[in-house]
């Protein structure tokens, strides 16, 4: 009969019977690099807090807003306005207070890049929609020889069983996929494991939006990738992200 409250020993006892001991403890050893905290970065935090990950960091430097309230884990009326990496932080050492986390609240982007050493971490998961800064993440994880995935585009889709784990040469339909491996190519990347969805996304009227001189535009099937200066890629594909 399980009690209220248990001892650290027993808190992964029924993980102990799928991976083992030693699973378990192989998993308290890792150090595990989260960039977003968001629709995807969330669920993800939250699958690595349950299982026993050791040490966790976690980056985001945008805050809960009553429009994450549909989707993101973080999202409550108590956390409206409150960091997303510092939320979920919060939740995961409540999960698991023996676990060493650490909450970066700010975005990752070529000024803070330098914060973060990647050789000390076992794998690196790239949860954000700015692919500039996706694939700074990328080349410095393929550099280091650090496994990283990454999630490609979600927005509009709604068929949970389209979504499929694979290398990002081997994905269709989507079209941040797309543009990712345009770039990948560019930068001699070879392979990347990424998730996606073959679902197309939900028909709407073309978005323009401008913002500090630049201008991002997508179509209703998100086929419309454009990039904004000569060294800068388009920071998002608006509706095909949704993160």
């Amino acid at each position: 009969m399980e009690t209220a409250h248990s001892g650290p020993g027993e808190q992964f006892i029924r993980t102990e019977m799928v991976l083992g001991r030693d699973g378990i403890k192989k998993l308290a050893e890792k150090r595990i690099l989260v960039f977003g905290c968001g629709g995807v970065g969330g669920y993800a935090l939250e699958a690595l807090g349950r299982s026993g990950i050791g040490a966790i960091d976690l980056v985001d430097g945008d805050v809960v807003d009553i429009s994450n309230l549909n989707r993101q884990l973080i999202a409550l009326h108590s956390t409206l306005g409150k960091n997303k990496a510092e939320v979920m932080a919060e939740r995961l050492l409540d999960i698991n207070p023996t676990a060493q986390i650490r909450a970066f609240p700010f975005f990752y982007n070529r000024e803070t890049a330098d914060r973060f050493d990647f050789s000390r971490y076992d794998y690196v998961v790239d949860a954000i929609d700015s692919i500039r800064d996706k694939l700074d993440i990328i080349e410095r994880c393929k550099k280091e020889d650090i496994p990283v995935i990454s999630s490609m585009g979600a927005g509009k889709k709604t068929d949970a069983t389209r979504f499929r784990v694979a290398d990002i040469y081997e994905t269709s339909i989507c079209p941040l996929a797309r543009v990712m491996r345009r770039e990948l190519r560019k930068r001699g990347i070879e392979s990347l494991k990424v998730v996606y969805s073959t679902e197309p996304a939900a028909a709407e009227q073309t978005d323009v939006a401008t913002a500090a001189g630049q201008t991002d535009v997508v179509t209703a099937a998100g086929q419309t990738d454009v990039t904004n200066t000569a060294d800068q890629i388009d920071t998002t594909t608006a509706g095909q992200m949704d993160l």
